[in-house]
């Protein structure tokens, strides 16, 4: 297939393709040429003269009498029988390749001798970054083939975004990745048999070295860890130039035989390995070849490959030699155990860790290596035996490598075979295929499922490497992506549907801010995370919010418990805009540490309406009042008459918590007696945490209560009365310590048995200064339903609620 239909299709049914790189375009001018002579250049003292034998097949270039090509090459390895790249004249450099100012070569003179074009180093072709000396080839290779088709160079490299693949650890390795590129067009696919093996056979036994001994704290660390001693590898030993040039194209840099041996089958099959120095595990274990894996420890240190110190955590997974850490599992080996030119014998590891583990840590140390990466998307324990003995194999091919040990193995994750079963029409009717039980079971052996029909029933049992199915509609996205989900034909559904009703919370929420954006309130919308300082400004504790691990940054690293604190993280950058009078309001959640965890084992939600109104300038009166009037009209709007109740003193809830008692109240539902929350002004620690004015006041309460009271309401319809109503205003002078609430209660008590409708509504609350009295004015609204009162009956409802609150405060009317 072309590569533009290939990147094409892949885009559609696997995953996006952010770039098609043409390496055969990089290097097709490249040609294997081998030394015949080599000579030094007079007058130099390190040019020599170069004779090449490309077999005659570079067109336009200047020979001798033998057709040989003359190139002068300073690279100290350079010698006679050398097979080397060449680069004749007019080809492109190719690590300039694709630039702006590619390096076109030529014929020229160096110190009066002619030079047909370079022989060219493993920097100079673009693979990895040595430029000490020219590349050495392989001997077997013919002078004059081409460079690329010798190392598979003439190919295409597809660069892909991998976020749609996260749930995919089987494509992270190009095995994986090639059987999805089958599946897509059509083809059968076979994984390699020595992949395929869940229980291989290893390289046989040439020596007698003890095997470590593994343990495994607690299975969720590891599903499955293996290890096992190999001797007399040559560490100065390269991989053959075929996986160097592998290595290369991928971005991962050849190092030795024995590091790209773990590379190369970490880039194919997506199962990383790690080694270690065997003789330094048993030193550092104190003689006892002895593999520990564990949790971290609180301040425990471990000086990493890279040389840097860190500070583990219990949230770490640590592998220990008995009970000294030698490296941060899945993610970087230590120093204690690094393999260097003194290494004899090595231990190699192949493992699987826990996914979630390994995410924080990749975070909290800033670790983001190919392997770890790998780790984090969720390798299956089958996987680490075969790719094992696979890397004894290569080694000893490589690197001399013997096997002297037996494979020690730890496997407390060892998963059976499970099967997901549907029958074959739910595939069609959920996708609009017209596809048969043959068609379907076709399409999911192609990938290497196992298909069992029994009827119209299909039983699907998932390869090892395919942990995300789950349920029968994993296996419907499946066949849609594989045959491709752009193949299915669009028609219109020929179900009857209508809208579905909102649910009365979601319709109480809505009222909510409806009735608060009218009252002149602004919505807003903050963060759920928040910072620990954001809590301890608003008088809460860290400690009783849950924090995140594995936080984006420090400034979203608790869940919040309230959402008071956020509304007034944001009161002074709308001041410092110029606004100096506003109310902001959030209808939203809070996850306090109280409420515990939910079934599914995540915190509880608490659904919140929190309201805040704040004025810089016109300061006049009490900010708790205007905070009360704004709750107040929200609970007429939903049918409410609230209580309001003082508090005797902190009783150092989250939600209390940035109030100050002595200026706040408790709310409670009137008519179903249901706790609401508390309004109130703020404490002087969170008015200076937060910069807030003098004036600001504010209100926290619950959309679960807010609804349960709402429901249990009964219907107060009452027809607009005929009869003409009156007011009359009453003012009573009190003690400074007389709550308005204790005047307010009064005054109800005297109306309990009145049988006209009466509204009690506040005027006035006046304090001299100096004075120990206060003068609180009140306001009734009188409306008869049956009848148009008398003076003498306005009259005596007056003076019964002037008695009823002169006897319960000692008022004075005035």
């Amino acid at each position: 297939m072309p590569i533009d239909e290939l990147a094409t299709l892949i885009g559609a049914r696997l995953v996006e393709i952010e770039e098609v790189i043409d390496y055969g375009a990089k290097y097709k001018d490249v040609v294997v040429a081998k030394v015949v002579e080599c000579g030094k250049l007079e007058g130099s003292d390190h040019l020599n003269v170069i004779k090449l034998d490309d077999g005659g097949k570079t067109p336009d270039v200047e020979r001798d009498e033998n057709g040989f090509v003359q190139v002068v090459c300073g690279a100290p390895n350079i010698r006679e029988g050398l097979v080397v790249a060449w680069l004749p004249p007019n080809s492109v450099v190719p690590e300039t390749h694709g630039t702006d100012e590619p390096f076109v070569l030529g014929a020229r003179k160096l110190r009066g001798v002619m030079s047909n074009g370079m022989i060219a180093s493993a920097r100079e072709l673009a693979l990895f970054d040595e430029h000490e000396g020219i590349l050495e080839l392989d001997d077997n290779l013919l002078p004059g083939a081409s460079f690329a088709e010798s190392y598979e160079l003439n190919d295409y490299l597809l660069d892909i975004e991998n976020k749609s693949l996260t749930h995919r650890p089987d494509t992270f390795g190009i095995v994986g990745f090639a059987r999805e590129v089958a599946a897509i067009q059509g083809k059968e696919f076979k994984t390699p048999d020595w992949l395929g093996a869940v229980r291989p056979d290893f390289a046989p036994l040439e020596g007698d070295i003890d095997a470590p001994v593994v343990s495994i704290d607690d299975k969720t660390l590891s599903h499955r860890y293996q290890a096992v001693v190999l001797s007399g590898a040559d560490g100065a030993a390269k991989s053959p130039l075929t996986i160097q040039t592998y290595l290369a194209r991928v971005g991962v840099r050849p190092i030795s035989a024995v590091v790209d041996v773990t590379n190369y089958l970490m880039m194919l099959t997506g199962q990383p390995l790690h080694a270690f120095d065997y003789d330094k595990l048993v030193e550092v274990g104190g003689g006892k070849a002895e593999i520990h894996v564990r949790s971290g420890r609180d301040n425990e240190k471990l000086v990493l490959l890279d040389g840097r110190t860190i500070t583990l955590t219990p949230d770490d997974i640590v592998i220990a030699a008995g009970e000294t850490p030698i490296g941060l599992a899945g993610a970087m080996g230590g120093a204690n155990t690094e393999i260097d030119s003194s290494t004899k014998n090595i231990i190699l590891e192949s493992a699987t860790f826990n996914l979630y583990s390994l995410r924080g840590t990749q975070m909290r140390h800033g670790i983001f290596s190919e392997a770890i990466t790998r780790f984090t998307k969720g390798q299956p324990a089958e996987l680490t035996a075969p790719v094992l003995a696979d890397a004894v194999r290569l080694m000893e091919e490589y690197a001399g490598a013997k096997r002297v040990s037996e494979v020690a193995e730890s496997y407390p994750g060892e998963a059976k075979p499970y099967a997901v079963t549907l029958p074959y029409q739910k595939v069609n009717d959920v996708l609009g295929l017209t596809l048969s039980a043959d068609e379907i079971a076709k399409t999911m052996q192609s990938v290497e499922f196992k298909v069992e029909q029994e009827g119209d029933v299909l039983s699907f049992t998932p390869p090892y490497w395919r942990a995300d199915i789950h349920i029968p509609e994993d296996i419907i996205e499946e066949v849609g992506r594989l045959r491709g989900f752009d193949t299915i034909e669009p028609i219109l559904p020929r179900r009857d549907f209508s809208a579905v009703r909102p649910s009365k919370f979601d319709s109480v929420r809505a009222h909510t801010r409806r009735a608060l954006v009218r009252a002149g309130a602004n919505e807003v919308l903050t963060y759920s995370f928040v910072h620990g300082d954001l809590l301890t400004k608003a008088g809460q504790k860290p400690s009783d919010s849950y924090r995140l691990v594995n936080s984006l940054s420090p400034e979203l690293q608790y869940y919040r418990q309230t959402i008071t604190p956020s509304l007034l993280s944001v009161v002074r950058n709308n001041i410092k805009q110029g606004y100096d009078h506003f109310a902001l309001f959030e209808v939203n959640k809070a996850h306090p540490k109280q409420h515990g965890m939910t079934d599914e084992n995540v915190p509880a939600e608490v659904d919140m309406i929190a309201l805040v109104v704040a004025n810089k300038k016109n300061q006049q009166g009490t900010a708790y009042y205007e905070a009360k009037r704004l709750l107040n009209y929200l609970a007429q709007s939903l049918g409410l008459e609230l209580q309001f109740s003082p508090m005797e003193a902190d009783p150092n809830y989250p939600v209390t918590a940035p109030f100050e008692y002595r200026r706040s109240a408790l709310v409670t539902d009137k008519k179903t007696d249901t706790f609401l929350g508390i309004v109130g002004e703020y404490k002087k620690s969170v008015a200076r945490g937060f910069k807030l004015p003098d004036y600001a006041a504010g209100f926290e309460i619950g959309s679960i209560p807010v609804l349960e009271a709402v429901q249990k309401l009964t219907s107060s319809y009452r027809p607009v009365s005929r009869y003409p109503g009156t007011e009359r205003d009453i003012c009573f002078q009190v003690e400074t310590g007389t709550p308005y609430q204790q005047v307010i209660d009064a005054v109800n008590a005297a109306l309990k048995n009145v049988q006209v409708e009466v509204s009690v509504s506040p005027v006035d609350i006046y304090r001299g200064e100096g004075t120990k009295v206060k003068n609180i004015t009140i306001r009734l609204a009188l409306t008869p339903h049956e009848k148009t009162l008398t003076g003498d009956e306005v009259g005596a409802i007056i003076n019964d609620v002037a008695q009823s609150v002169m006897t319960a405060t000692g008022a004075v009317v005035i």
